[in-house]
């Protein structure tokens, strides 16, 4: 029996609490806690911590350990995590508060790790686009909605009661951990970790189509990053538009995610794998531009169109990039090549944050923008100019 149906209810657990931590963090900072500005700019930094910290390390343990059990181990982490930090709330300590939150950050990290490991031993390379997409959805339904119920409730729901449901979407996980059969782990080599992280950075960067996965996703993060520093600003002072137009925007690109996730599962065997692989970061370049186009004090409904190409075409993409990944690479290597992919991704997100706050601040909004239309077009370019462009199907990408 596979797996995948497990792993797909697990995912909805580990997906809707790390949500409900995303969104509900700098909002209990601020109400429970009456935290500064810049406290709660560190909290979330701390969020951001478990990726940057965790990937590697996780990766490597990921190639070299059971598979099941670290599923189990991220639930747990997850669970337990997300009931100390109700439990710090309750107690009105920040301190114990950030620990949890960010500590409850790596079961998610090494969970996501997990899944894209135990896919590839659970199906053929022409359902590996259909599974992903089954494992992608819970994510994507996850970020459209939960922080539209967390909007409604926050206001009459304690904070610790947030942190609760959160460790209970944890236990769920686990509760499906359980019951997925046991995979068989990588041999375990005496060879450090820093020369096995070495090695999976350089796998990643001597491969003709692994290479240009990593840079289109750098500049796709890279630019996001900027578009949303940018395009608050842009919003009040250039579209002028109702400041909730951010929100609706914001929940356009989610619901476009998940019917991309769908989208991209129910047709992986009837378009090929290049065709998802060009068009991500190809409407996601014209729909950057389009936000150039908006005129001042015109309907906001070309903005939510903008954003929401922003979430269907790149959700295709993940999809089909993750497919390609899992494929290419050897099963040993799987764990590495993930994280280090993974974690070039979440460390160029400050970078587009801080370059996006520089531009718009010196030069205008509608710089900003325009940079972050740039840093999508690099994203776009490098997928074109690449072998990205001739992978024609799933099946002949198998690594034996």
């Amino acid at each position: 029996m596979s797996s995948v149906p497990t792993l797909r209810n697990a995912a909805y657990g580990i997906h809707f609490a790390d949500q409900i931590a995303l969104v509900a963090v700098p909002l209990v900072a601020a109400l429970a806690f009456e935290a500064p500005a810049d406290v709660i700019g560190l909290l979330v930094a701390c969020q951001s911590l478990a990726h940057l910290v965790g990937s590697v390390p996780f990766g490597v343990m990921v190639d070299q350990r059971p598979l099941r059990a670290l599923a189990i181990v991220a639930a747990v982490v997850s669970m337990v995590g997300f009931a100390g930090a109700a439990l710090a709330v309750q107690a009105q300590s920040l301190v114990g508060f950030a620990i949890c939150v960010t500590g409850a950050g790596f079961g998610a990290v090494l969970f996501g790790l997990t899944a894209l490991s135990i896919l590839p031993r659970e199906v053929a390379a022409s359902a590996m686009a259909r599974a992903n997409a089954q494992i992608e959805i819970p994510r994507a339904v996850s970020s459209f909605a939960v922080p539209l119920a967390v909007g409604l409730v926050i206001s009459d729901v304690p904070g610790a009661v947030l942190f609760a449901a959160a460790s209970l979407g944890g236990g769920f996980a686990l509760i499906q951990c359980l019951r997925l059969r046991r995979f068989a782990s990588g041999d375990v080599k005496r060879v450090s970790v820093l020369r096995q992280i070495v090695h999976g950075g350089q796998f990643v960067r001597r491969h003709s189509i692994l290479r240009p996965i990593a840079f289109c996703a750098v500049f796709w993060n890279f630019a996001f990053a900027v578009l949303l520093v940018a395009l608050v600003p842009a919003i009040q002072e250039v579209f002028r538009f109702d400041p909730g137009s951010f929100g609706i925007a914001l929940a356009a690109f989610g619901l476009a995610a998940i019917l991309g996730a769908w989208l991209a599962g129910a047709i992986s065997e009837r378009v090929a794998p290049s065709v998802i692989l060009l068009f991500g970061p190809g409407s996601s370049f014209v729909a950057a531009a389009g936000l150039l186009l908006i005129a001042p004090d015109g309907g906001a409904a070309v903005l939510y169109l903008c954003f929401f190409g922003l979430g269907f075409g790149p959700s295709m993409w993940l999809i089909a990039q993750n497919s390609v990944r899992q494929l290419v690479t050897p099963p040993d290597m799987l764990g590495r090549v993930n994280a280090v992919i993974q974690m070039a991704i979440y460390g160029v997100r400050p970078l587009g944050a801080l370059a996006g706050g520089a531009v718009s601040a010196s030069f205008g909004a509608e710089r900003g923008l325009a940079l972050a239309a740039v840093a999508f077009a690099v994203s776009f370019g490098v997928s074109v100019f690449s072998d990205l462009r001739r992978v024609a199907s799933y099946g002949g990408l198998r690594v034996s």
